[in-house]
């Protein structure tokens, strides 16, 4: 059985930058492709660092030492990107290969408000510490491993037995305003989202709150639509660097929340609206109640909701259960449920029922 002797310790950014200046540091190996971050996943990187949160672990391979400089060489296995970020961004004449169109890159407004469009050079003496201060953890292969054995370490590494769902894929390519501000609103939902019993653990840990908590932000920007993969990508993408209506879009979907938790919290986890694609109309319901579905997202006080709403809300729920709802109904909460008619049609019926006195 082949085993590696790997070496496990932190290096701190300075360092790298360190061995970068003295020609030390191999960041592109041959056998390795280079990817092209975009700007918003490099911002991502520096307000990680800055926040002192977590990265994934640099994998360096030693090499023999250089002859003229005396010096060890260190080759990136794992992790050139990153470093390539952070020393672009510290200091672009360390890169000898540096384009300005590709690795210049501020601090985005969507990941940290205070520090928006800021380079390294106009943070302040703490913020520039801070980051040349943040220590990887670094596995360090022996020189004596060769390339194909780190292309086997690479097959490792990637064979994880589990294909990346949509919003997975998503949260890899999008690091933009609305990525940002609907991982945000997902996220702070997460005790309601457990208590309602509307995600399991393992579905939260696949990010499926996230793609749910997108589409309440596609229904406030443009209505109700489909959930298709395309429209879902469409609105991330086309709001990936500005999202002028921002602030509106998270009051409306907290207020629509706080709402739902005040009416039918202890109610959501024993009724049909614990199904991802009953509860979707729900908010929809909730939302055109107070807002108006399609209404213009400027700044809006919300309209006062019917009475008795909670009493409402469990004959609407017994309703489902015993199949007394219109048969368009029951066929769209059955069939075709994430198409734009059948949420249409569940909606208004419930804006319906809630209306009524």
């Amino acid at each position: 059985m082949k085993t590696w002797d790997l070496k496990r310790t932190t290096y701190s950014i300075s360092d790298f930058l360190s061995w970068q200046r003295q020609g030390a540091l191999v960041l592109s190996p041959s056998f390795q492709r280079r990817s092209v971050w975009r700007k918003g996943a490099k911002s991502y990187l520096i307000d990680t660092i800055l926040r002192g949160l977590p990265v994934p672990v640099i994998i360096m391979r030693d090499q023999n030492t250089d002859l003229d400089t005396f010096e060890p060489k260190r080759e990136i296995v794992d992790g050139q990107q990153r470093l390539r970020t952070l020393l672009s961004f510290i200091e672009p004449s360390s890169i000898k290969d540096f384009n300005t169109s590709i690795d210049a890159f501020t601090i985005s407004r969507a990941h940290n408000k205070e520090l928006a469009n800021k380079t390294f050079s106009e943070l302040n003496a703490s913020q520039k510490q801070r980051i040349l201060d943040y220590e990887f953890s670094v596995h360090i292969l022996p020189s004596k491993v060769g390339d194909r054995e780190v292309l086997e370490i690479f097959a490792r590494m990637n064979a994880t037995g589990e294909k990346l769902n949509d919003q997975e894929l998503r949260n890899a390519e999008y690091f933009g305003e609305f990525k940002s501000l609907m991982f945000k609103l997902a996220s702070e939902q997460l005790d309601r989202w457990r208590d309602w019993r509307i995600f399991t653990e393992n579905n939260i840990s696949r990010m499926q709150e996230v793609e749910l908590t997108s589409e309440f932000g596609i229904l406030c920007i443009r209505g109700i639509s489909d959930k298709k993969k395309a429209t879902i990508n469409k609105i991330y993408t086309d709001y990936d660097e500005d999202l002028e209506s921002a602030d509106e879009i998270q009051k409306r979907i907290r207020n629509t929340f706080e709402v739902i938790d005040e009416n039918f919290s202890v109610l959501i986890s024993k009724s049909v609206f614990k199904k991802k694609t009953l509860f979707y109309s729900l908010f929809a319901s909730i939302y055109e109640l107070l807002y108006g579905l399609g209404s213009e997202l400027n700044s809006k006080k919300p309209k006062k909701l019917p009475k008795a709403m909670n009493h409402k809300f469990e004959i609407i729920d017994k309703k489902f259960k015993e199949d007394e709802v219109p048969q368009n109904v029951i066929d769209s909460s059955t069939k075709a449920t994430n198409n734009a008619s059948s949420r249409r049609i569940i909606t208004n019926f419930l804006v319906k029922e809630f209306s009524d006195d």
